[in-house]
């Protein structure tokens, strides 16, 4: 069924801005009307929060290549349980998305799998080496929503250059991983006083403004659509702003870990905690949740990262970075609301609107025309994480037994259910 009425329900509207009593009318799986006040009939959403569905940007899929971490049947079901609509994927997989043919593999088998929408970008240079530039017209063509390298940064500024000239040739957009890869090779943590207690490999913050002030300047000069994947230190913010004010067209993500978690949370060498980059000191969380709020950064996403327990059970050096993100995002994303530094409709800005506004699909909003991919939750619904019932086939979350507040109740997809929580 894709035609429904959903009312009493509380609507949370990231392009206005507000929070209103009111109900969504469904037909033929778009939103076909929306009003405030009661209305007889249909699904009484019981006061629950009701928003667009969230678009997160950056998740990992193991297919092809690394599907005993992640398929897109387990993450379709991670991110429905999670209100989590349309993933954007990353094109770091065992076998890069490099090649139309490739790219043609990961549509057919999201389209077969997925129980929400899949929306792939693709590699920049052919096997993510920074040598060479992919097919950008053919892999466009085919379904690319933007191209990146993931996390290898492309060090030869002259060969970056050449594919942000290309692309803007296309209108296509070019996603960065703001790093200097020479100053954060082997990095484990972030350099300061607990990284020297702990005896581990660091990275300081400059290398995360090293890395974004060169994308900056390139996407300057070639004028091309720029989009930082993470920024997680206040260093990064003021390059970031100054190309923002000067009109270049670039924007901005945070992940959910660095919005929440800081460097301490490490503790024992906990291994879930290892991510990339590195966490940060809390006074550069505080500055990302300003950032947010202000609009300097546009974007929240869970850069959902599976990694199986060969890869985390090993000495925190060692270990693989990453952590799973798709149900998680949500209710850590709640947190900031609790703590008053964020709104729903803030968060629901940051997590639908403004990622479905930058890589151009149709989700995000709550307005006559738009699809009907719907989250309703709870909230103040507490609960205790326990990572052995996430969907996802990783299960290396940083919360684990963490206490959070917020649950999903439904998720919708063109106006289909595609989530439903236990009574």
């Amino acid at each position: 069924m894709t035609n429904a009425l959903l009312h009493n329900a509380r609507l949370i509207d990231p392009e206005a801005g507000t929070e209103t009593l009111g109900w969504i009318r469904i037909e033929d799986g778009l939103i076909a009307e929306i009003g405030e006040g009661q209305r007889a009939g249909g699904t009484d959403c019981g006061g629950a929060c009701l928003a667009p569905g969230i678009v997160d940007v950056g998740v990992k899929v193991g297919e092809p290549g690394e599907r005993h971490k992640e398929s897109f049947r387990t993450a379709g079901l991670a991110a429905a349980a999670g209100g989590v609509t349309t993933m954007v994927t990353r094109p770091d997989t065992a076998t890069p998305i490099d090649t139309p043919e490739v790219l043609e593999f990961v549509i057919r088998r999201a389209r077969d799998e997925a129980i929400v929408r899949v929306a792939p970008m693709a590699a920049l240079t052919k096997a993510r080496e920074g040598r060479e530039m992919v097919e950008v017209g053919f892999m466009r063509d085919a379904g690319a929503v933007a191209f990146s390298d993931g996390d290898h940064v492309v060090t030869n500024a002259k060969v970056l250059a050449r594919c942000m000239t290309y692309a803007r040739s296309l209108g296509a957009m070019v996603v960065g991983h703001p790093q200097d890869p020479t100053l954060s090779e082997g990095a484990a943590v972030t350099s300061g006083k607990f990284a020297s207690l702990k005896g581990l490999p660091a990275v300081s913050p400059v290398a995360e403004k090293m890395g974004l002030e060169r994308d900056l300047a390139l996407a300057e000069m070639t004028g091309v659509a720029y989009h930082a994947d993470q920024i997680s230190t206040s260093a990064a913010l003021r390059g970031l702003a100054r190309a923002k004010a000067a009109g270049q067209d670039v924007t901005a993500g945070v992940s959910i870990h660095h919005l929440t978690l800081n460097e301490f949370d490490v503790g024992d060498y906990r291994t879930f905690f290892k991510l990339k980059p590195p966490l940060r000191a809390e006074d550069d969380r505080v500055a990302m949740v300003e950032a947010v709020r202000d609009g300097t950064i546009d974007i929240i996403c869970s850069m959902h990262t599976p990694q199986d327990e060969e890869s985390k059970r090993l000495p925190f050096e060692a270990a693989a970075s990453g952590a799973v993100g798709l149900e998680t995002l949500l209710p850590a994303a709640l947190r900031l609301y609790h703590a008053g530094q964020l709104t729903l409709a803030e968060l629901f800005g940051a997590m639908a609107l403004k990622p479905a506004q930058r890589f151009g699909l149709p989700g995000g909003r709550l307005s006559p025309g738009a699809p009907a991919d719907l989250v309703l939750f709870d909230p103040n619904a507490p609960f205790v994480l326990d990572r052995a019932v996430l969907r996802s086939k990783s299960k290396n979350t940083p919360f684990d037994l963490s206490r959070m507040q917020g649950r999903v109740l439904r998720t919708w997809v063109g106006g289909a259910s595609v989530f439903e929580a236990d009574a």
